[in-house]
This record gives C-alpha cells, structure tokens and sequence, in this order.
C-alpha cells in the first residue's frame, strides 16, 4: 500500500491540478466515496469501517472521503462562488452532499467526521458564507456531536473521565445515576482514561532524547494502540522532547506551506484546493498529538503519515501530492 501511496502521491503532483477541476470529477469521486461508504456500512455490520478485498487486505471508505471532500468542496465553491448565500442552489444542496459524508463517517468514526465537518466550514466561511449560516451550521453540528456521543457509550465515557473524571458535576445532574450506568454499557469504559496514562508515562520517559529507536518499553503490552493512534507517544518515548518537538515542526511546515499556497494562488479553485487539504492534515495531527498529550477526551484517530494503516497512509499522500502541485504554482 506505500508503495500505491508514493505512487499516487507522485501522479497527483506532477498532474496539473486543473484537471481536477470539473463537475465530472468532483461529483464522481464524491458519488463513488458515498456508495462504498453505504456499502461498508451493509458489509462489515460489527465497526461499519472496513470494505475487505480479500484476507488481510482492505480499504478504509473514511480515509478515502478526506480527499474526495476537499475536491468536491474546491470545485463546489468555486462554481457556486457568486452566489455562496443562495440558500436554494448552493447551500441545501451542498449541505445534502455533505451532510451525507458526515453522517456515513460519524456512525464508526466520530474524529474523522469531525475533521470533514471543519474542513467544510472553514472552505465555505473563507468562501464568504455569512456569519448566521456560519452559526446555523455550528449549531446543528455541534447538537450532532453530542447526540452522537451519547448514542456510544465508549464515547460518552471518554469524554465524562476527561472532563469529570470523579463524577462531582455529573452527580449533580444525573442523582439516579443513568449517565454512569449508560457508560457502563461497554467494556472499554472501565477505565477510559488508561491509554492517555499510559501515553503520558511514554512521553515522560523518553526525557530529551528518548531511549533509542526501538527501545520503548510501553508499546509491550502496556500501551494499546501503540502502532495506530497513539503512535506519538512512541515517538516521545524513543526520541524523547526533540523528537515529538520535530513531528510537531513538521505538521507547523505543512501548515505554514499550504495557507502560504491558499494565499498566493491566483485562481479560486487552487486556494480552496490547498485551503480543504492544509486543514484536513493539519487538523487531524493535532487532534492526534492532542489526545495523545491528554488535551484531549480520547478519540481513535490516526496520526498522518506516522500511524499504521494503508487507507490512512494512501489518504494523506494523495492529499500531500494534490498540495504540492497546487505550490508549485502558487504566487
């Protein structure tokens, strides 16, 4: 799958990204992502994540709507960019469309539906969407999240450990204790809170200049998810400060890179490309190294480029290839 990725990575950056720009393939890659998110969710009935092609081998739908999204909402907006108000022609239909990625992602994957959800607000409010749809669009999302955290108790265990960890504000609104009982539902909410207490033991250990590649002691057993979503704890356990400090650099460099190429490009359809791409990068490592660092209530989302998983890795590089075409032809 690296080596798709690469390769991918590599077409999208050499091709000019004009091409990308047409009703044709914008609504197309949107309508494949839709169907393979309906199929996923008919065949794999236990996550409602996974399409497998064989054996180990499988594709991830939600990773593949990041860059279908950022295309879809470039073209979209570009198209629609004198009348980005009209609430008939550009707004219903942009919120059927959209919302229907959000809803076929949030039901197995909240984080990444929340990372499509603010990289459509952050295009259409660039794109000069009006501050009362801005605030409509808010909160409906944000009754979205909390219904949607509720509906899993996992989720609504997370995230009551982290913002109230010894039940004090809780008690006072819940005196039967229905919120704990929902929370005990799931297995996982026995202690919500251990993988960020295990992070924290990695990071602390690593010191400045961690232990040596290789050497973490954490991923053996005591971390879960050391490979995938807490990836960045073994990161600052092996390389210490300076190496969880260079991660962080590095995703500062793509953001400094991309609103650099949003803000220089002289067509619409090339800044709202960088703009949609910068955001769903960015925003998802932060939310990453966030939960990991325990800013954060827990949320299984993938550390881009660092995380293992194919779907992920394939994502990112078609996202980071259409990025660097669109630099190259920034200014």
């Amino acid at each position: 799958m690296a080596v798709l990725a690469i390769a991918a990575m590599m077409m999208l950056k050499k091709m000019s990204y004009r091409k990308l720009h047409s009703s044709s393939v914008a609504f197309t890659v949107i309508g494949i992502v839709l169907m393979l998110l309906g199929a996923v969710l008919l065949a794999d009935r236990a996550h409602h994540r996974w399409l497998r092609l064989g054996g180990p081998v499988g594709v991830q739908p939600s990773e593949l709507a990041k860059p279908a999204l950022v295309i879809f909402l470039a073209f979209f907006v570009t198209w629609r960019a004198r009348a980005i108000n009209n609430r008939r022609y550009t707004l219903v239909p942009a919120a059927i469309l959209v919302g229907l990625v959000i809803l076929a992602v949030v039901v197995a994957d909240l984080g990444t539906a929340v990372v499509l959800g603010l990289t459509a607000g952050v295009v259409f409010f660039v794109a000069g969407l009006e501050l009362r749809y801005c605030g409509i669009v808010g909160a409906v999302a944000a009754v979205g999240v909390i219904i949607f955290i509720v509906a899993e108790p996992y989720r609504l265990a997370r995230v009551v450990h982290f913002f109230d960890p010894q039940f004090k504000i809780i008690a006072k609104f819940d005196p039967h204790g229905k919120i704990r009982a929902r929370m005990e539902k799931s297995l996982v909410t026995r202690d919500p809170n251990y993988q960020v207490e295990m992070a924290k033991i990695a990071l602390g250990d690593g010191g400045l200049d961690g232990l040596g590649v290789g050497n973490g002691k954490q991923k053996l057993l005591y971390l879960p998810e050391a490979h995938t979503d807490f990836i960045y704890a073994v990161v600052g356990e092996e390389m210490g400060l300076i190496g969880s400090a260079g991660l962080l650099i590095g995703f500062s460099v793509i953001f400094w890179r991309g609103m650099r190429a949003a803000w220089l490009m002289r067509d619409d359809f090339g800044r709202y490309l960088a703009l949609g791409v910068t955001i769903v990068v960015v925003v998802q490592g932060m939310i990453n190294m966030s939960v990991v660092l325990g800013l954060m209530p827990t949320k299984g989302i993938p550390l881009p480029m660092i995380s293992y998983g194919g779907s992920s890795l394939l994502s990112t590089l078609v996202l980071l290839g259409i990025l660097m075409n669109v630099a190259e032809h920034a200014g």
